[in-house]
């Protein structure tokens, strides 16, 4: 399912229109990033937890070349599905 797809199923369930659900959609999006990068975690109860982690410093090898390359320490955003979520599929 692509972005589009994911979209239109939510405008179907929620009784929408599409151009309702896309900005539902990018106002959620919106709100994460900028939580994240304030440095909250957003925990959303039965669902899961984003958060920023910080990865650090490593080696890391361009598999065009085999060249060993320094890849620079960085935040990455992280979404750690929660147990009820998970128990949706068992």
């Amino acid at each position: 399912m692509n972005k589009a797809e994911f979209i239109r199923e939510i405008a179907f369930k929620a009784d929408l229109s599409l151009k309702d659900a896309q900005r539902a959609f990018d106002s959620m999006v919106e709100v994460v990033a900028s939580t994240l990068k304030k440095g909250d975690k957003i925990i959303l109860a039965g669902f899961g937890t984003f958060e920023l982690r910080q990865k650090q410093e490593r080696l890391g090898v361009n598999p065009r070349t085999g060249e060993r390359v320094l890849i620079e320490a960085q935040n990455t955003p992280v979404l750690r599905f929660g147990d009820m979520f998970k128990d949706y599929f068992n």
